[in-house]
């Protein structure tokens, strides 16, 4: 009877739903950067602009970002609209975290990008323990989904304080930095095909290349986005090119907008189940 009903009800967290995140497709990385980008740029405009002031900009997103998330967790399967809007909130967020330790309390930009490295980690090494994939083809349960956006907040926090240690501290520039990202994340992708192009597409390992070279790619993109937003946003005499904050954020936001548009009408980027099927099937076999 026990047993019966544990099968028929399983725990929330473990409760298996459609897959809750996008196919990585073009669509996928070219709002993945806008949104980063939409990062940097929506939380200087809120706090300077509109003069909401640090921790005004930090209550109000804060605020937004968990009522989405609730819409996020409660859909039974992936919805562009929120699952982009979460992205959007969370890349906000995450520079609003490591503004407020550097420019409120003082924390150095090495202190906050070493710490945030570690805690980005810690949430690698935890969600594989328990999941035994950091695979996002799966995240078909509320405990994976959780990993997940854990992994995705970190990641922004840790790309906006090393974006800043690169063009700021190190005093390379935005443009510099913009070309240094973008080298790191060309390289990935190099070796990424490189391995591949080795293993061939059915040996076992490539799926861990493949998890690897995204993660890495996605963290990259963090500080890549937070750059260009910097370079196209500020004055022109700190390195800029002076479009300002309000004229970035609303054209990258049209942008996405027309995407998620587009993403809605067409399922582009839905995970197909086949695809779904093979990846829980790779993770029995490491089993």
């Amino acid at each position: 009877m026990t047993t019966s009903m544990t099968q028929q009800n399983p725990p929330l967290l473990n409760r298996s739903m459609l897959n809750k995140v996008p196919e990585i497709t073009l669509f996928f990385w070219i709002i993945k950067i806008l949104c980063t980008t939409i990062g940097e740029t929506a939380a200087d405009y809120l706090s300077e602009t509109l003069h909401f002031g640090l921790t005004g900009t930090s209550l109000v997103m804060g605020v937004l970002l968990a009522v989405v998330l609730v819409f996020q967790f409660r859909a039974g399967k992936y919805i562009p609209s929120i699952y982009w809007l979460a992205v959007v909130l969370l890349s906000i967020v995450g520079t609003l975290i490591t503004d407020n330790l550097t420019d409120s309390l003082g924390v150095s930009l090495v202190i906050t990008t070493i710490v945030f490295s570690l805690i980005l980690a810690a949430v690698f090494v935890t969600w594989y323990a328990v999941e035994k994939t950091l695979s996002v083809h799966s995240i078909i349960t509320i405990r994976r989904e959780v990993f997940y956006w854990l992994a995705i907040l970190f990641t922004f926090a840790l790309g906006t304080a090393a974006g800043d240690l690169t063009a700021e501290k190190c005093d390379l520039g935005y443009f510099v930095s913009l070309l240094i990202f973008a080298g790191l994340i060309t390289v990935i992708v190099a070796a990424y095909y490189a391995v591949k192009g080795i293993l061939g597409t059915k040996h076992h390992l490539q799926s861990g290349n493949a998890v690897l070279s995204f993660w890495l790619a996605y963290i990259l993109t963090r500080p890549l986005g937070a750059s260009i937003g910097d370079y196209l946003s500020q004055a022109r005499a700190d390195g800029g090119l002076g479009l300002g904050a309000t004229i970035t954020s609303a054209l990258f936001l049209m942008t996405i907008f027309g995407l998620v548009v587009y993403l809605t009408l067409t399922k582009a980027d839905v995970i197909a189940s086949t695809v779904l099927e093979k990846d829980l099937k790779e993770q029995k076999i490491s089993h």
